[in-house]
């Protein structure tokens, strides 16, 4: 195995949207869609302002990926990072590189000037809040709470 963390490319895209079809069946609130999963990938892919796509590659074969938005925080008073899409291929669990994948996320963020990650995890998923929790992440008093506001485009 000769693991390497790098940014998405255009080609990784497919590899991408299966591991988002694979973790939105673990969370209650999304339904696997691939068309929406490549347009929301490529949006991001293609608008660095917006955020970043990185990726586990085992010998260039996607293992995992995590996606990181960028935003402005009135708190922090600077850009702060929101990540998602934290998943590692099922061959690939176990072994560390979840930890990897997060741990240079972080390192990103601090020196591209950001103060703070927050991310979303399923409630129901204790695993990933487990896994979270040992990385130094804490609860917010924050509560996430969403309204539709335009149909999706299919």
């Amino acid at each position: 195995m000769e693991i390497e963390i790098s940014p998405a490319e255009h080609s990784d895209l497919d590899q991408l949207a299966d591991l988002l079809a694979e973790l939105f069946t673990l969370e209650s609130d999304f339904c696997p869609d691939h068309g929406k999963q490549l347009r929301g990938l490529r949006l991001i892919l293609e608008n660095p302002a917006l955020g970043r796509l990185f990726v586990l590659r085992d010998q260039g074969k996607v293992a995992g990926m995590a996606n990181v938005l960028t935003t402005i925080s009135t708190a922090e008073g600077c850009r702060v990072a929101v990540l998602e899409d934290v998943i590692v291929r099922n061959g690939y669990r176990g072994k560390g590189l979840g930890r990897r994948l997060v741990e240079y996320i972080l390192a990103w963020a601090k020196t591209s000037g950001m103060t703070r990650v927050t991310l979303l995890a399923d409630r129901d998923n204790k695993a990933a809040l487990d896994f979270y929790r040992k990385l130094g992440f804490s609860h917010s008093y924050m509560v996430v709470l969403r309204r539709r506001v335009a149909s999706p485009s299919s």
